[in-house]
């Protein structure tokens, strides 16, 4: 797996080889080039390959039985082999022992409805040489990313990344006025938007059919809370134990090096353990830590890794940001501005002189809630039903005098926090809670031109679709409903592709599974929230598996410390970037803000860290993408 690409010509003119051998190069692999093709007289498509299973036999394109279809893909498919040995029984014949020639034949075999028998990560385009169709479909999370481009004419382009699309000469790099709105909300670009007017996502758990130069999208795959089981918390953890220990073999099958991502946190852990059962050697496990202890969970990680016997490998570094920006808004694409896309970086990269393959814990909090917004959204329906009057004079008075500073995270300076949008409506109380940028900031952010151009947009939209049509039973369901359809696909799962691929590493997920995520969806809220204790019957789970000092302590994320950086080694820099006149003559941020922000941070006077980041990333892809 690495990357696919190509594009489809509605008709009159064949497709050009070499504008596809231009847009297959751009896909990135470290490494010796494995490259694929095929070209007809309406269809031109390529893959680059990080070669994982059947290493001898899985070059593509592969092939139906009839050589009628051809797949191309990226991704995993763990459960190859039960799906072969049932096609296989079906009479259907391989003359390969990979994943990827089990779709074609399941394609074959159930057309779309092929989506329903995976579990995997993948994106794929196959191309019908009889019906001269073209079929795209991305997994249900949204693991495996999918652009493509509609042409006025009728022809389709399509990719794994950005670059590629981009070595098109029809693709045009016009910037997407609402995205760049968006991703200051956001720190990302929101699917289906991407920053260029051109492009945009296939979003997860989406299939796409082109054919005559129409396209058709539909949703497969959509997890559903309302369909709740009645089970005890015994039970419940048995059943998640069980799932989680499928789900993690799956995963381990390999014919390259296979290690872990140690945290030290719940999640990690938890896989971890329980590869460590799975496997007749020790685990290779791989922790980063920094030098800054607020921002290091190392003796946590190295605690498990000895307490379950696995080999530990610990990298201590300090990030060089100057270094590694460049790499990062190349590889990105768009705009993208969680700084811990540093040390995910940093950890792929060490991890990659080791291993080919690594476990994860990514989606453990969005499934069974690890994040304190759950717990904090649940008392603010709560607060809400306070008449107005009482919460003013009794809580938001009293709490507005007690004096927080602004530097240094504390509870106080949280319930504030809380306090500011605990009064509001679920889908504006949670866009102030995740904006860089919120309404309120953005009143004097951007130029009158700016403003003009989104006029007609709120980036809330695309948090209000999933608060409405939210099938929970409650407000901490409807939220991690939000939170697997918005900031695990744009936010977690870019940032960890983009970091691993970037490395030819390929990551793997075991609490991504499907079956894990709908399992964890039919659980009652009470068992992944205990009042302001998130996740604690998983942490139970963990708790049985590795010591209990490594489970029960606050939660740390995964952060590095870009406030710090912003006043020392990065001060210069940044202001080199953002008011260099470049960036003053934009047109999208009215250069006083800028200075402004950058005066008062740098001063030490107030805390701006996340909004210059995200200023920072943004100029920065500006420049290399757009100028």
């Amino acid at each position: 797996m690495c990357g696919i690409t190509g594009f489809v010509v509605k008709g009159g003119r064949p497709p050009e080889r070499s504008v596809l051998e231009s847009m297959n190069a751009a896909i990135f692999h470290r490494g010796p080039d494995e490259d694929g093709f095929f070209v007809d007289d309406q269809a031109a498509l390529a893959m680059r390959r990080l070669a994982i299973i059947d290493l001898a036999g899985g070059q593509q394109p592969i092939w139906n039985a009839d050589r009628t279809k051809c797949i191309f893909f990226n991704g995993e498919i763990y459960n190859y082999q039960e799906l072969r040995k049932g096609l296989d029984e079906r009479g259907h014949e391989f003359y390969t022992n990979s994943d990827t020639e089990a779709i074609v034949h399941l394609f074959d075999e159930y057309g779309p409805d092929c989506l329903q028998h995976l579990r995997g990560m993948f994106a794929f385009a196959i191309w019908d040489t009889v019906e001269h169709s073209l079929f795209l479909a991305r997994d249900r999370v949204g693991k495996k990313p999918l652009l493509y481009s509609q042409q006025t004419n009728g022809d389709l382009i399509f990719g794994s990344e950005f670059r590629a699309l981009l070595r098109h000469p029809a693709v045009s790099r016009d910037v997407e006025p609402e995205a760049i709105d968006a991703y200051l909300s956001y720190s990302c670009v929101p699917a289906p938007l991407t920053a260029f007017k051109a492009i945009r996502k296939l979003e997860p758990g989406h299939w796409l059919r082109w054919k005559d130069g129409s396209i058709e999208t539909n949703r497969y795959w959509l997890p559903n809370f309302s369909k709740k089981i009645k089970i005890s918390e015994t039970e419940a953890i048995e059943e998640t134990t069980r799932l989680l220990r499928e789900s993690t073999r799956l995963r381990m099958i390999s014919e390259v090096p296979l290690g872990a991502f140690l945290s030290g946190g719940v999640d990690s852990s938890v896989i971890v353990a329980l590869m460590a059962q799975e496997s007749s050697t020790p685990v290779k496990t791989f922790s980063i830590g920094f030098e800054e202890e607020d921002f290091s969970e190392l003796k946590y990680a190295r605690m498990v890794a000895e307490h379950v016997g696995a080999e530990y490998n610990e990298f201590v570094v300090k990030p060089n940001a100057l270094e590694i920006l460049p790499t990062l808004v190349e590889h990105y694409g768009e705009p993208y501005a969680d700084s811990s896309a540093i040390p995910t970086y940093y950890v792929a990269h060490e991890t990659r002189k080791h291993v080919t393959v690594a476990l994860n814990g990514d989606g453990g909090d969005e499934s069974f809630g690890g994040y304190e917004r759950y717990a904090a959204m649940r008392i603010a329906e709560k607060y809400h039903r306070i008449p107005a009057m009482l919460r003013k004079a009794f809580v938001e008075f009293p709490v507005s005098l007690v004096p927080t500073s602004e530097l240094k995270r504390s509870r106080f300076r949280d319930g504030k926090r809380f306090l500011a949008a605990a009064s509001l409506p679920p889908v504006e109380r949670y866009f102030r809670w995740s904006s860089a940028f919120d309404r309120e900031s953005k009143k004097d952010l951007y130029t009158r031109d700016f403003r003009h151009e989104i006029d007609t947009t709120d980036a809330s939209r695309f948090l209000e679709q999933w608060f409405s049509t939210a099938n929970g039973s409650g407000i901490v369901d409807t939220t991690m409903l939000v939170d697997q359809m918005t900031y695990l696909p744009n936010d977690l799962l870019v940032k960890v592709d983009i970091a691993s691929m970037a490395n030819s590493l390929e990551a793997r997920s075991p609490f991504l599974d499907h079956k894990v995520i709908e399992f964890a969806a039919s659980l009652p809220e009470s068992l992944k929230l205990s009042g302001m204790e998130t996740k604690p019957f998983l942490k139970k789970i963990a708790a049985a598996l590795v010591p209990k000092e490594a489970i029960y302590r606050r939660k740390m994320g995964f952060g590095v410390p870009v406030g710090k950086w912003f006043r020392g080694e990065m001060k210069d820099f940044v202001r080199e970037v953002l008011l260099s006149e470049r960036s003053r003559n934009r047109g999208v941020i009215r250069p006083e803000m800028l200075q402004r922000y950058v005066d008062e941070h740098t001063s030490g006077s107030r805390d701006h860290a996340f909004k210059i980041w995200a200023l920072l990333m943004l100029e920065l892809w500006y420049q290399r993408f757009i100028d």
